[in-house]
Parts: structure tokens; C-alpha cells; sequence
């Protein structure tokens, strides 16, 4: 925070899969995101179509370890389908809510600059490593009174798409902008939180600190993707961003009304 100075607030919500997949889920969370007072951008992940459109199209979905391998050819269809049919259908949603929003790649006016992920020790493709977010360009568009929609794809400068995870994409955008706002991330899927049973709906974990954090990892109570979500939050919160939580996308209109749902993360 700028000393002497009182921050804005800026709210950055990431839907991810398990939400763009279902329907009334996607509605209710728009519905919710559109409602929002103040600044507020939106980062939507890739879901389920882009593989269903590979199939359709004889392309075989690949993943290692819940990653997504983005090859030449399927670099095409999640460029058609995340920057296209879905930034697209939820731009137009969030517009008939009120909500003046613009859909945006990171090659959209340079915004987010990335490089290509190294070969190894695993050959994602074209995975991109985000390299730089340009702020400045992000801060005229929030005070023109737009709501950036971001898809996860960014670009390297030299007119190659990066197929970019949108987890990481929201932890970024906060760090960036953590200089001018208070930034609360809240990352939003299909549980009330993180779980210490997966097989309880109800034992969600109120808080995770980064030492926690390693215990729960060790004993196998935090794996597979979200261990990366979670290292993510950590990387936000190390960045300057003031907060991040995990919630159920059913409860972002209660978060938005002071109900402290989900599970907080913190650095202590």
C-alpha cells in the first residue's frame, strides 16, 4: 500500500471448469460478478469444450498430470474456443447484466507478455510462463469504466498464442495492480472450499497458511490440481495482493455481501 494513501478496491474472480461447464452454475456466477461494486475483472479458465471440440475434429486431448498439452493443432481450437465461443458468450452475458465488459486475450493491446514453457522436463507445447503484465494498460481500461474478461491464453510478442493457466493469469493480474489497489483474489469452482475429506462436501479448511500448507501436502489431504491453485494463491499474496480465497461459485453473491465462505489463504 502507498503510504498515506487510501487504496481502491479491486476484486479479481477466477470461474474455472467446473462452473464454464455447467450451466446454471456459469449463470448464477455472472449474475453474481455483474452485481459487484467497483473495480472487478474477470479470468475465465478453458472448461470442457475444447476438448469435446478435439474430438469432433479427430484431435486427440492430451494431459499429463491434469495439464493440458497445447500442440500446434490444438493451439487452434482452444484460440477458437477460449477467445472465441466462451470470452464471447460470457462478454455478452455479463452485458445483458449491466456489466460493460470487454473481452480480452493477453495479445489484446500487449496486456499479458509470456514465453513459451521449456521443453523439459515436461513438453507442455505452447504453454506460455507469464513474463510481464502491463498494468498501466489495465488501469486506463478500469477507469474507463470497463470490466476486463480475460480467457487464458497470452502471447510472446512475436505472434505466437501461449495457452496460459488462468489460475496463474488472476495471481499475476493481483500482483500487478497490488501497487494502486487492495486486491482480493477469489479463486471460485465446484466445492465450498479446500476439503480435508474430498468425500465430505462439509470439512471445508477455514484457512491455509504456507506452513499448513506443507503439512497438508505431505499428508496427501492436498493434491493434483490443487496443489498448483494453492501455490498460485501464495505467489499472489507474496506479490502484495491483501487477499485470496477458495469458494464454491455458489456463494460469490454471499461474498459480495461480507460472508466470509470458502477457505482463506495466508502467507502467516
Amino acid at each position: 500500500m502507498i503510504e498515506g494513501r487510501e487504496m481502491n478496491r479491486l476484486t479479481i474472480i477466477k470461474i474455472g471448469g467446473e462452473v464454464l461447464d455447467n450451466p446454471r452454475r456459469l449463470s448464477t456466477s455472472l449474475a453474481a460478478f455483474a452485481a459487484m461494486t467497483g473495480d472487478k475483472i474477470l479470468v475465465h479458465g478453458g472448461g470442457r469444450m475444447a476438448s469435446d471440440l478435439c474430438m469432433k475434429l479427430g484431435i486427440s486431448p492430451r494431459f499429463i498430470e491434469g495439464r493440458r498439452v497445447t500442440d500446434a493443432e490444438t493451439l487452434k481450437v482452444v484460440q477458437m474456443v477460449y477467445a472465441g465461443l466462451l470470452n464471447k458468450n460470457i462478454v455478452s452475458e455479463l452485458q445483458s447484466l449491466g456489466c460493460n465488459a470487454l473481452g480480452m486475450t493477453g495479445a489484446d493491446a500487449n496486456s499479458i507478455l509470456a514465453v513459451k514453457r521449456p521443453a523439459t522436463p515436461v513438453d507442455y507445447g505452447y504453454a506460455g510462463d507469464i513474463k510481464e503484465i502491463n498494468g498501466n494498460l489495465i488501469i486506463r481500461i478500469l477507469k474507463l469504466n470497463l470490466v476486463p474478461v480475460f480467457c487464458p491464453l497470452t502471447h510472446d510478442g512475436r505472434n505466437q498464442y501461449l495457452n496460459t493457466n488462468a489460475d496463474t493469469i488472476a495471481a499475476r493480474l493481483g500482483a500487478a495492480l497490488a501497487f494502486l489497489f487492495e486486491v482480493g483474489i477469489v479463486y471460485c469452482f465446484g466445492k465450498k472450499g479446500v476439503l480435508e475429506n474430498e468425500l465430505d462436501e462439509n470439512s471445508v479448511i477455514d484457512s491455509i497458511s504456507e506452513k499448513s500448507f506443507q503439512d497438508l501436502k505431505q499428508r496427501k489431504i492436498v493434491k493434483n490440481g490443487m496443489v498448483p491453485k494453492l501455490e498460485n494463491a501464495f505467489q499472489a499474496l507474496q506479490g502484495g495482493v491483501n487477499t485470496v480465497r477458495i469458494i464454491h461459485s455458489d456463494a460469490l453473491a454471499g461474498l459480495s455481501q461480507g460472508k466470509a465462505e470458502g477457505t482463506l489463504i495466508t502467507l502467516g
